[in-house]
């Protein structure tokens, strides 16, 4: 199968803020028509990165390409085919949602006819696209936010946590609408710090901490790459620190009354090997394929009440 056209790629970009530095060497490749996301949390250099992206942060140093453009004009042109609300959607409150919106497209370089009102009901605000800005609940204003960054039919569209303050309920619409434009062939940069967010939305996703890449990759190829086994032994006690010693073994846990080895699944029977060859003997064995939670814990070494979970 062919791979799809990178939509974003960087090379090493750094930004430094004075003497913090917010990203570290940053190295991503994005490819286009999924929802990817930014995982990290409060200060891992989400924001920063979607900034220089945008063109609103000068990198410090390292590359970027957008839609298969570089810098310079081509680049600055390769914006005009992006949409993207930043640290939460800024409108008119005096203005309804249906007039903020023709606002925006009235200044755009890309208008398209009738989107306004397709885009409101793309959302959900047909009903009350002319209230007023200042009388919407603040999913409603986010769900506005989105609208607004799909104006000009954007092949790329940038969301910087997109669900922040919202209830569970307006949690779940947004995510659901997240959802419906990446089936579009659309290309979504998500950034999160909610777990469970990244996990029942992205396609794919970039793990950061402090700045730094931690890892990339499918959601679901990373979490099958470290899977985890649970066991049962007759001595889990001598079982423990035989399995913790082998160098694909990132952790190993008691739970339930069972051993948790957190290992490639496709090397379970030389576990079971192992353990026998020492007088250990496994009774039961059965997969488990870790929650992205888990999997962000295991590779960070994030405690964890850095990350919040969201609603489940």
């Amino acid at each position: 199968m062919q791979a799809t056209p990178l939509a974003i790629e960087t090379q090493g970009l750094t930004k430094w803020y004075g003497q913090v530095l917010a990203v570290d060497h940053l190295s991503l490749q994005v490819h286009g028509g999924q929802v990817f996301g930014l995982l990290g949390p409060n200060g891992s250099g989400k924001t920063t990165t979607m900034g220089m992206l945008l063109g609103l942060v000068r990198p410090t140093s390292g590359a970027m390409r957008l839609l298969g453009q570089g810098s310079g004009a081509l680049y600055r042109e390769a914006l005009q085919r992006v949409g993207a609300i930043v640290e939460g959607p800024t409108f008119f409150p005096y203005l309804s949602g249906r007039a903020n919106l023709l606002y925006f497209q009235g200044i755009s370089r890309r208008r398209v006819p009738g989107e306004v009102d397709r885009l409101l009901e793309v959302v959900g605000l047909s009903g009350r696209a002319n209230s007023k800005f200042s009388t919407y609940s603040l999913g409603m204003k986010q769900r506005l936010g989105i609208a607004y960054a799909l104006l000009g039919e954007p092949d790329l569209v940038f969301l910087d946590e997109p669900t922040n303050g919202l209830d569970p309920a307006g949690m779940a619409e947004v995510r659901q609408l997240i959802r419906d434009l990446g089936r579009g062939g659309r290309t979504v940069l998500l950034s999160s710090h909610l777990l469970y967010e990244v996990e029942q939305v992205c396609d794919s996703v970039a793990i950061l901490s402090k700045g730094r890449l931690i890892t990339q990759g499918r959601v679901q190829d990373l979490l099958r790459q470290q899977g985890a086994v649970r066991l049962k032994t007759t001595d889990d006690g001598k079982a423990l620190p035989l399995l913790a010693a082998l160098p694909w073994v990132t952790g190993v846990r008691s739970e339930d009354g069972c051993l948790v080895a957190n290992a490639p699944l496709e090397r379970s029977w030389e576990m079971t090997a192992l353990l026998a060859k020492e007088g250990v003997y496994v009774s039961e064995m059965a997969p488990l394929q870790l929650s992205l939670e888990r999997y962000f814990l295991e590779v960070t070494g994030e405690d964890s009440s850095v990350i919040a979970e969201g609603t489940r």
